[in-house]
């Protein structure tokens, strides 16, 4: 606020008329004032109350974030991943007969709900489960009424044998209650699913947004159980085609953190890392729910789904500005991403992409980066502190509230995915283009999105999962497949909110600013493609790709999951 002897209103000491308008003026501004004062003051309180619970800092060495942690039944193994040494359990089939160990005392297992991450799950456990001679069943627990109940029968759950009841009564009984439902029924419903549960149960959950839930309303999980989570780094249906698809190779699947939050029985490590091997995950390493929750929300919004939304609409209209027809647009922004790009990603890192291009195209592909980096980290710095300080929760939780009246609606509707089906149905897969610009734009995003997360001390193993493999092995191979929304409607309610909220932004912020600063010649930033190419995460992501199965996700297979298409 300005000195008091500046104010506007203060009166001229020459002067010994007031007029009666200029009395009123001067009260008028007082009041508009104290007004603004008051509005700060509340705001000030706002952000304190919801502000992040760790501030943003230059991550730390790797003495620092070393992720460590033992088990009674698996073996852990330590990874250099960068500079720091993380712990990890690698999965496969072979670990089947450590099972029975694993779920020692776990006779049931409920698994509540059947959006996305529950029709997987489910079927994945009970496969492991019979295959290793583990005395425990899957039941999942749906409402009476639920329009998937039908879905359930057809996965092989039935009432008759009792793998198929309604939800109170699966949760009452159940050793492991797997709380599968949306977000946002479980920041409604959580007080009566905490009641309902039997004493010694554990509550297991594949996101930590209930945890965030709980922190913004002062609340907490009742002390008297374990708290466990189990979060598969990609969409449900890519859970479950993996497994079926890896059946021949000791096992392939989507890699998972794991998280304990609450250790009461001694065993909880156990029974999270048991969950994740029977999942199928390759490898499963440690985080915390505070972690998991976001990152993982924070990361659907960038580049996973939002981000690479708005990055392909944005280059489809620029590419056709620059006389291009709008198949070849298509096939050089969204088919150069999933068909090409991500694919270099998925086996030989970042880097790799930049590495495979011509002198001209690296340099096509510098002035992308250079240009799009810093406009999408803005972006991206909003999102993470949106989610942090809650207020992305909130959001998911209204959007629930309102979902009757306002149905999600398709968002593949507009030019760019109707010509995509055009372009999908005479697709050449053995020659899809590298487009160097579309490469530029995408990597830098996809850096953005690492380095917010390394700056705000999230561990390279959550980082890289979360930012690289499950966008590269997970998601846009359902992109390539079938389209956006494909991709997007197949993720959890959480992750379809979100992507629709901040997918416009992205395209916004690089058709305005980075586009732009190309056009008009603005110089490549040299230390910034300097800092690119030595990047420690290249050596994460590389570590991380030999831990890779060999298999390649097939959205055209033979699978027992259903995927979602909204009309």
């Amino acid at each position: 606020s300005l000195p008091r002897e500046t104010l506007p209103h203060q009166a001229n000491p020459i002067c010994t008329v007031h007029s009666e308008s200029h009395i009123f003026r001067r009260r008028n501004i007082e009041v508009k004032m104290k007004l603004s004062v008051a509005v700060a003051a509340l705001f000030a309180a706002s952000v304190s109350a919801f502000a992040p619970s760790a501030p943003f800092v230059q991550r730390p060495s790797s003495s620092a974030l070393q992720m460590s942690f033992s088990s009674d039944v698996f073996s852990p193994v330590e990874v250099k991943l960068a500079d720091t040494t993380e712990t990890i359990v690698k999965g496969g089939r072979d670990l089947f007969p450590l099972l029975p160990k694993a779920f020692e005392g776990v006779k049931k297992i409920g698994v509540i709900g059947w959006g996305s991450q529950a029709p997987a799950q489910a079927q994945n456990l009970r496969d492991s489960l019979v295959e290793s001679g583990t005395d425990a069943s899957v039941t999942i627990g749906l409402r009476p009424s639920s329009a998937s109940y039908q879905e359930a029968k057809d996965a092989g759950f039935s009432e008759e044998d009792g793998t198929l009841g309604e939800m109170w009564e699966v949760i009452k009984q159940s050793d492991l209650v797997m709380l599968l439902i949306s977000d946002a029924a479980q920041a409604k419903l959580y007080k009566e699913i905490f009641a309902a549960m039997k004493p010694g149960a554990t509550l297991g959950l594949s996101h930590g947004f209930l945890l965030g839930y709980l922190d913004s309303i002062g609340e907490s999980f009742p002390e008297d159980m374990d708290v466990i989570a189990v979060c598969p780094k990609g969409m449900g249906p890519s859970v479950r085609r993996l497994y079926e698809q890896g059946k021949e190779v000791n096992g392939a699947g989507i890699n998972s953190s794991f998280a304990v939050h609450q250790d009461k029985s001694g065993k909880a490590t156990d029974l999270a890392l048991g969950w994740g091997v029977a999942l199928g995950s390759p490898f499963m390493f440690e985080t915390t729910l505070t972690s998991e929750y976001k990152s993982d929300i924070y990361g659907e919004r960038g580049i996973l789904l939002g981000a690479v939304h708005g990055i392909v609409e944005s280059l489809y209209r620029r590419y056709q500005r620059q006389g291009m027809t709008p198949e070849q647009a298509f096939t050089e922004s969204c088919e150069s991403i999933t068909g090409n790009i991500v694919k270099i990603i998925s086996t030989q890192g970042i880097k790799a992409v930049y590495e495979s291009l011509g002198d001209d195209d690296k340099k096509v592909f510098e002035q992308a980066y250079s240009a799009s980096y810093m406009p999408a980290k803005e972006i991206l710095q909003e999102i993470y502190d949106e989610v942090a300080s809650g207020n992305e929760i909130r959001t998911v939780i209204m959007h629930g509230a309102r979902i009757d009246k306002f149905p999600v609606g398709k968002i593949d509707g507009t030019d760019t995915w109707i010509v995509g089906e055009k372009v999908r149905a005479s697709r050449d897969e053995e020659n899809i283009p590298m487009n160097p610009f579309t490469a530029g734009v995408y990597v830098a995003t996809m850096m953005a999105q690492i380095d917010v997360l390394l700056e705000a001390g999230h561990p390279y193993s959550e980082v890289v999962n979360e930012s690289v493999i499950e966008a590269v092995d997970s998601l846009c191979p359902y992109m390539h497949y079938r389209g956006v929304a494909f991709m997007v409607d197949n993720c959890s309610f959480t992750a379809k909110t979100g992507s629709r909220k901040w997918a416009p932004r992205f395209d916004y912020i690089l058709e305005q600013l980075a586009y732009t600063a190309v056009d008009n010649g603005k110089e490549v930033d040299a230390d910034l493609i300097e800092a690119f190419k030595v990047h420690t995460v290249h050596d994460a992501v590389e570590a991380c790709c030999k831990l890779r199965p060999p298999v390649d996700i097939s959205c055209t297979a033979d699978t027992s999951t259903k995927e979602i298409v909204i009309q």
